[in-house]
């Protein structure tokens, strides 16, 4: 998708389709409460065209919900969309990320290839961050998962331009639409990478990926397998292997900023079982054909990474994605085994399908190996944190306060859902072992929370977060402003994180 900028008004652009904002300003109630929707610009032609459908109470500016007018008076644009972002107290510029992949999903199936979003003009709404969350969306709301369909078309939105009027300040605002359009291509390029099927994308071509991206963006890159994970000692990462015909893959991408020697070093580290069968403990065949995204978390940390590239920040970083299948043949762990870290650890194998936790462990002991001061892990790691919190909120734990509000406070840039989740004693007394150091899994109850005192386990003293994003990697229904298939979900807040010890 080709991204502009202009500063022309809204009168006089020429547009297959020009999308202005609008929200909910009702504040009457009752059955004869008539809806009230207010245009979020000062383009006057602008609101002569919408005046008469937006008093004839037909619209109420909920949230992305849509309205279209052919060929409105005092414009150029062939067509004008007018998309809402619901109550006016509520509006946010995530509001705005939301409605710009609604202006681009209405546009897909109508055969418009060209788009032109009206930035918001409201007190509420800054423009830099409003601009930055404009783009996002649009890239967001572009991607579609068919990508194997041999009738495929084409529907992409080719051009879309962001209108941010003429008083506009060109030098933040440009700052602001470069940093949205890296964004938005990091996190369909996870996207890209969590659609594909087991059988497309193996631990070996998921290190040729990463490669591949490291070498566009700038990033050193080194990708290892079995040799590597036998020289580390990582029992806990080559037991989840070598059920398996596919060899592993242990990604090490590095971003070192030129004249950045000291200060914090952050460890990124994904899971990346590119397809889970749960091995021995076999899964449910209903539904398992999704597995292939149980190395979304692996993939947010290559889309942060690029981003990180591309964006710059002062700071040192290394991202490790431990790659894997979960097989269950002749070779596979068993129930019962018991494992040797590479920290040491000792780990009795309770249920094999709890692997996520085996190779993240290795990978975070490796990170702090390499240099991490801090460390950040992301993945699909229990169907427990589905459970607790649904398809709303991703799970965060943290071992140290002061690094998980820097996370909390990069929120409020990224727009995701994250709820923290609580750690204690109580809870690693439910994963110690009879046999061996602890288990790898303490059972069904507060599942979540003992998959993260188990990483708590190898994240030792080293500030650390983990990020459970089992309920969130996947979009189960399509909405408005984002496609059914991979949401990308991590890659802004971890980015925003990273960004926060740069500054």
């Amino acid at each position: 998708m080709r991204t502009e900028l202009s500063f022309a008004t809204l009168a006089g652009i020429e547009t297959e389709l020009l999308a202005v904002l609008a929200t909910d300003t009702q504040t009457a109630k009752g059955p004869d409460a008539k809806p009230a929707p207010l245009l979020l610009t000062n383009d006057k032609a602008v609101q002569a065209a919408a005046a008469a459908v937006l008093a004839s109470g037909e619209y109420k500016a909920g949230a992305n919900e849509t309205l279209l007018l052919h060929a409105p008076a005092g414009l150029k644009a062939k067509r004008l969309l007018i998309v809402g972002v619901g109550k006016q107290a509520k509006v946010t510029v995530h509001s705005v990320r939301n409605a710009a992949g609604t202006a681009t999903r209405f546009a897909k199936p109508r055969a418009i290839r060209e788009l032109t979003f009206a930035l918001p003009v409201a007190d509420s709404l800054p423009i830099g961050p409003s601009m930055r969350a404009a783009v996002e969306g649009a890239f967001v709301g572009d991607f579609d998962p068919d990508t194997y369909r041999s009738d495929r078309k084409d529907l992409s939105v080719r051009s879309f331009t962001v209108a941010a009027g003429a008083g506009a300040d060109k030098s933040a605002v440009e700052v602001a639409f470069g940093e949205g359009v890296i964004v938005g291509e990091s996190q369909n390029f996870t996207r890209s990478l969590v659609n594909e099927p087991g059988n497309k994308l193996t631990p070996t071509i998921f290190g040729q990926r990463a490669a591949a991206m490291a070498q566009e963006a700038g990033l050193a890159c080194e990708v290892y397998s079995t040799e590597k994970l036998h020289e580390l000692k990582m029992g806990a990462f080559w037991s989840v292997s070598q059920g398996s015909a596919e060899p592993p893959a242990l990604i090490v991408m590095r971003y070192e900023p030129k004249g950045v020697t000291d200060g914090p070093v952050l460890g990124l580290v994904g899971k990346g079982i590119t397809f889970d069968s749960g091995g021995i403990s076999l899964k449910p065949g209903d539904n398992m054909e999704k597995m292939k995204y149980d190395m979304a978390g692996g993939a947010a940390m290559m889309g942060a990474m690029r981003a990180i590239a591309l964006l710059k920040p002062n700071v040192r970083v290394i991202g490790i994605v431990c790659a894997s299948e979960n097989m269950p043949d002749g070779k596979a762990q068993k129930p019962g085994d018991v494992q040797t870290a590479m920290s040491g650890k000792t780990i009795e194998i309770i249920n094999t399908d709890a692997e996520g936790r085996l190779v993240l462990a290795d990978g975070l002991s490796y990170a702090k190996q390499l240099g991490a001061t801090h460390l950040i892990d992301a993945a699909t790691l229990t169907g427990a944190c589905v459970v607790a919190l649904g398809m709303i909120n991703a799970g965060a734990f943290s071992n140290d306060d002061a690094t998980f509000d820097k996370f909390n406070e990069a929120l409020a840039t990224s727009g995701e859902k994250f709820w923290r989740l609580p750690l204690g004693d109580e809870y690693a007394d439910m994963i110690k072992s009879d046999i061996g150091d602890i288990k790898n899994t303490g059972g069904r109850w507060g599942g979540a929370i003992t998959a993260a005192e188990f990483l708590k386990v190898f994240a030792e003293d080293t500030p650390w977060i983990h990020l459970d994003i089992a309920g969130m990697a996947w979009v189960e229904e399509s909405k408005p402003y984002i496609a059914k298939g991979p949401s990308g979900v991590a890659v802004r807040s971890i980015l925003e994180w990273v960004r926060s010890y740069g500054k």
